[in-house]
């Protein structure tokens, strides 16, 4: 039961629809970026679609460019659980508004703009634009249809009361995912400049090619390398795997070992980009070989899309581990390997993402019913590979760990944060909770 009234939303916020762009899509970085309800999480926010976007060149229409701050909604489905979620625009003069979103704007005498892009993230609020949608393929909903969404209405100081907490919360996740990405881009940085330009610390700390290391030539690479590396392919580094399992949904039978199943969907989460949910699964008690410990390796070996290949990696450490509640497995749409070696780890880890991010696994995929897998036994002992020497990559990974450490607290701290965030968000609202 509410403290607050609860009231329509109608003539309290207004939802413009977005503009039909179809034909005038371009990729081409630099261009505008048009929103489609793929840039939404499902629990609400933004996300950008690395190697998905849509891309605008020309007279953009002013009215559909939007600023920083901008909330929006997604008007339909395109993947489950996205119709309402809400998102606010990250930057200015970036992206455009697409016909399948909503842009909301509030009468701000009797509702904040903030505490009602939180109110969107409500389960409330939710199922009722979901209850209220039409479409038997596609579900989409209308500016009218959400406008008779009720919904509990303190008055307008409560409602920034409200808003200011879990604005707060909201805040420090976005700070520790910006300190996340600063950490990434660093590692990639640094593998670049060791393992690409070969300006690795030298015996007497300086960058090795720069200041004159001795190269060779080598035919298979097509390219210098330092003297005294070798070429080989991954499959060399790598120890052994553990194959995918899904269990059951309850306990029944032999099946008794409660997990958590990391999906292909789930390891964006673990790498922080999301967040990661495997669903709880109960395996049999002698399968517990296949439970991943500190430095495993999961790769995702069938999925993908027509601009994304199969491939992604998410790499397993303690911090990893101490963000879940039970062991954790792989689904049978995925790998875990191990390596021959722990000191080759993040070597690894930046070989493989590197191989990924310039689509090189696009070229090792097969089909087996429409759905893409990755040719992973072909693609490790073909693909032809840099193997610098141990004391190289041992180096490497002291330099990383830290990095890689303290990107694992972050995302384990903003995990906590949701909880609390989503543990308050309906009290609040609902008026169980106030503000002083």
């Amino acid at each position: 039961m509410s403290k607050w009234p609860v009231t329509s939303l109608r003539n309290k916020i207004h939802i413009k629809h977005g503009y039909p762009f179809k034909s005038e899509y371009f990729s081409d970085n630099g261009a505008y970026i048009v929103l489609t309800p793929g840039n939404f999480h499902e629990e609400g926010g933004f996300k950008r679609q690395i190697g998905k976007e849509k891309f605008f060149i020309g007279d953009v229409p002013q009215d559909y460019l939007h600023k920083k701050g901008d909330i929006i909604v997604a008007m339909t489905e395109q993947a489950e659980g996205l119709l309402g979620s809400c998102a606010i625009v990250p930057e200015d003069n970036l992206y455009l508004h697409n016909q399948r979103l909503g842009l909301i704007t509030v009468d701000e005498k009797r509702v904040n703009i903030s505490f009602v892009y939180h109110l969107f993230k409500s389960k409330s609020v939710r199922e009722q634009i979901r209850f209220s949608s039409s479409g038997s393929k596609v579900k989409h909903t209308s500016p009218e249809r959400i406008y008779d969404v009720k919904a509990p209405l303190p008055d307008v100081s409560e409602q920034e009361k409200i808003a200011a907490v879990l604005s707060a919360l909201d805040a420090k996740i976005e700070l520790n995912n910006r300190i996340n990405a600063e950490l990434e881009a660093m590692a990639k940085t640094l593998y670049n400049y060791w393992f690409v330009q070969f300006d690795f610390p030298d015996e007497k700390g300086r960058p090795y090619k720069s200041s004159g290391g001795k190269m060779d030539y080598n035919d298979t690479l097509k390219r210098e390398i330092p003297e005294g590396w070798n070429v080989g392919v991954m499959s060399e580094l790598i120890a052994s795997d553990k194959t995918g399992d899904w269990g059951k949904e309850t306990q029944q039978g032999n099946y008794t070992m409660k997990v958590e199943c990391v999906r292909g969907t789930d390891i964006n989460g673990l790498n922080g980009q999301g967040e990661a949910n495997p669903p709880t699964r109960f395996i049999l008690a002698k399968n517990d070989s296949k439970i991943l410990t500190p430095y495993d390796l999961i790769i995702e070996i069938s999925g993908g899309s027509p601009s994304q290949s199969t491939g992604r990696l998410a790499f397993i450490t303690e911090r990893t581990l101490d963000r879940f509640d039970l062991p954790l497995i792989c689904s049978n749409f995925c790998k875990a390997i191990a390596l021959k070696s722990n000191d080759y780890f993040f070597y690894f880890v930046c070989l493989w993402n590197s191989a990924y991010d310039n689509q090189v696994l696009f070229g090792w995929e097969g089909k087996t019913s429409g759905i893409k897998n990755l040719l992973f036994d072909s693609f490790v002992s073909g693909y032809q590979v840099v193997i610098p020497p141990h004391n190289i990559v041992k180096k490497f990974g002291d330099v990383l760990l830290p990095v890689q450490n303290k990107r694992q607290i972050n995302l384990a701290e903003n995990q906590q944060l949701s909880k609390l965030r989503d543990w308050l968000l309906p009290m609040l609202m609902n008026g169980q909770v106030t503000v002083a």
